[in-house]
């Protein structure tokens, strides 16, 4: 019997092998997973008692014939009559099929598993392909079904005895990569390790005679029943880890684990594992592998799972997430939102679970824990409402604490003059010792806060938690960190502090940004300088390398204070020298610049209440001149004072000690530090 494929367009080949083209891997996944379906089928009709012959040995099988250029999938499943290879094969445009293959023809995944197109997704990489079924019905003859890709077939009766299915696909020219026993393998190994059906794949080998060669014993390449599919209950923790190995053979030991065993509203099964992770998250996502009814989907779980989890390992299984649909229809899927939302609540009381089960593991496996914890408090709201229960603050003593019990520690002595919490970190103890060490000999509590997420977060906790502030270590002086009430009086004036900025400007580092030099009593026993970074400039400058919209800051040279400590002896001797030095010099200086700017002030009050016009040109030309020798004279004196700086060997040692403390000294300038420091040992 001859006939044609029941749908109208002539296209459907076509658009099977050029829109498909790129996953055509996929062809021996459909084909097996509807030969497990056949198995399963003929197993429930048995168990009707509308079968009376065996079903003790139901399994799949792959075979590679290279000389004819085949590859046969066998299954003793239920068959097909000739009546149902005419319903299920040849019409599959029953309503509508039409329609969906053009409105979806531009989009791979869409199509297969639609209207019975699993199967044909056998044409991807065979020029012919042949089915020879046999019916579990009682008298059933078996038929042999053949089609070379167009929609003509032939449809005949044939020879087979057994009940089941072969399924022979005639490989293409541009498919032969699939006749390699190592490809199909991989293949195998992909997407049918884990179905609930036998799948059989030539006979196991053993080495002999300086070969590999074949045993009498099935090749069996999957696992049936898997751990996720088990009750947890059956499971021990070393179940756990096993098939955590067999997911990852190479992966490390993994945290804490969740079973999944969901039926409703919604079916879910699974097993999540929380792993050891790395600072490159993309190396870390894309471990969760989805499964419908254990049979291998994707990888690429986003849409079906938040963000934050794609950064856990293991397998997802649900019938409600249909086969091969395309990304953007599972995010809009219902089911797919429901689900979704259910792993986020899971995951979080697990871990809240743990946290209050076992603190004392749970704060030993923080580190560890943090980064995903941290990713999801970021990026999902919910979980961050959860998260708050659990997330552990950890200060530079390695201490641990929750939100509520750090709060209370600290409220007292670092709420601020506006009321505000001020949460004083550390980004690194070693570099950042010293301002730690001030801080505590204040009473402060310093946290440490050094992994990626460290900067978004801190402005993540102050836009939720707008009475709390955040403030590295080494933002300011320690009096300075926390702002109190009252404040000391200046010990210099502003002309004095314009006079002392280019000693100290002359000898700061050219090529490490720019410095702006602070003056502030910080005691006689405080450093004599300290560098410090604005905690706003800073902070922004570490978002612009995590996110491309902030190169504006990115581009911005770094900007960093120098502290000078006018009451240390040290900045005492360096002043002293300057007005030995230079005193006659500024104070005559001082005399010819105040003369020039008294004579402005007198020619401006010349221009009082007339037009620009109306001044003349005389004036405005002896103004402009009055003011330039102003510059001029200012120019000379600062160059003075920058000079007595560049040459002032005690200026540049407290300069550079402040930098060494910061790690800000390196080459030549830490050769020279060691030099100058050898030569006032002597």
């Amino acid at each position: 019997m001859k006939g044609k494929i029941g749908v109208t367009s002539d296209n459907l080949f076509p658009i099977i092998k050029k829109f498909l083209y790129s996953d055509h891997d996929i062809f021996l996944r459909e084909i097996i997973s509807n030969a497990v379906d056949a198995t399963q089928k003929l197993k429930t009709i048995a168990s009707a008692g509308k079968y009376k012959g065996s079903v003790s040995d139901l399994k799949v099988s792959v075979s590679l014939n290279k000389e004819a250029k085949t590859i046969t999938v066998s299954d003793n499943g239920i068959g097909m009559t000739s009546d149902e290879v005419e319903k299920f094969i040849n019409q599959i445009a029953f309503s509508g099929a039409n329609e969906f293959l053009e409105k979806y023809k531009d989009d791979a995944n869409a199509i297969i598993g639609h209207f019975g197109l699993g199967f044909y997704s056998s044409f991807m990489v065979s020029e012919e392909v042949e089915i020879v079924t046999r019916s579990c019905q009682e008298d059933a003859k078996p038929v042999r079904w053949i089609c070379d890709g167009s929609p003509e077939y032939v449809l005949e009766e044939a020879e087979k005895t057994e009940v089941g299915t072969d399924i022979i696909m005639h490989i293409n020219s541009d498919s032969i990569e699939f006749l390699e026993e190592n490809r199909i393998t991989e293949l195998l190994n992909k997407y049918c390790k884990f179905l609930p059906v036998p799948i059989v794949f030539g006979k196991k080998k053993e080495w002999k005679d300086g070969k590999y060669e074949d045993t009498g014993e099935d090749n069996q390449i999957n696992e049936v029943i898997p751990a996720w599919v088990k009750k947890p209950v059956d499971l021990k923790e070393e179940d756990y880890k096993d098939f955590y190995h067999k997911l990852y053979p190479y992966g490390d030991e993994p945290l804490f684990h969740i079973h999944l065993n969901v039926d409703y509203p919604f079916n879910l099964t699974g097993i999540l594992y929380f792993p050891k992770l790395k600072n490159n998250f993309e190396v870390q996502k894309n471990k969760i592998q989805l499964y419908c009814s254990q049979v291998f989907v994707t990888d690429s779980v986003e849409g079906i799972v938040p963000e934050f989890l794609t950064l856990l390992h293991g397998v997802l299984d649900s019938p409600d997430i249909p086969l091969n649909v395309s990304r953007s229809y599972l995010q809009s899927d219902s089911n797919v939102k429901k689900i979704s939302g259910h792993i986020t609540k899971k995951v979080a009381d697990r871990l809240t679970e743990i946290f209050k089960e076992n603190r004392t593991e749970f704060e030993e496996k923080w580190n560890d824990l943090k980064l995903f914890i941290e990713y999801g408090m970021l990026t999902d709201e919910k979980f961050h409402e959860k998260a708050l229960k659990f997330y552990l603050f950890q200060n530079t003593d390695g201490k641990s604490f929750t939100w509520e019990e750090y709060e209370n520690i600290i409220a007292v002595n670092q709420t601020d003059k506006d009321k505000k919490l001020v949460y004083l970190y550390s980004t690194n103890k070693d570099e950042q010792f010293s301002f730690i060490e001030a801080a505590k000999g204040k009473g402060y509590d310093v946290l440490l806060m050094n992994d990626v997420l460290a900067t978004p977060l801190l402005n993540h906790f102050e836009q939720k938690f707008p009475e709390k502030h955040f403030v590295r270590v080494d933002a300011d002086v320690v009096d300075k960190l926390i702002q109190k009430e009252g404040t000391k009086e200046d010990l210099l004036s502003l002309e004095e502090k314009n006079d002392l900025s280019p000693v100290f400007q002359a000898i700061t580092p050219k090529d490490r940004g720019q410095f702006i030099i602070d003056f502030q009593d910080l005691g006689e026993d405080g450093l004599p300088m300290i560098v410090t970074q604005n905690e706003f400039m800073r902070r922004m400058k570490d978002m612009s390398k995590m996110q491309s919209g902030m190169s504006f800051y990115g581009d911005l040279p770094d900007s960093y204070n120098l502290v000078v400590n006018m009451g240390h002896p040290l900045i005492k001797r360096v002043i002293a020298d300057k007005h030995g030095k230079l005193e006659s010099e500024l104070s005559i200086s001082a005399k010819e610049i105040s003369k020039f700017k008294a004579e402005k002030e007198a020619l401006k009050k010349l221009k009082e209440g007339k037009k620009e016009e109306e001044v003349p040109q005389e004036e405005k030309d002896l103004l402009k001149e009055t003011e330039n020798k102003i510059a001029e004279l200012e120019d000379q004196k600062r160059r003075k004072l920058e000079a007595f700086g560049a040459s002032n060997d005690l200026a540049k040692q407290l300069v550079d000690l402040a930098l060494l403390a910061n790690n800000m000294l390196r080459g030549e300038a830490l050769n020279n530090f060691v030099k100058r420091s050898v030569e006032i040992m002597k």
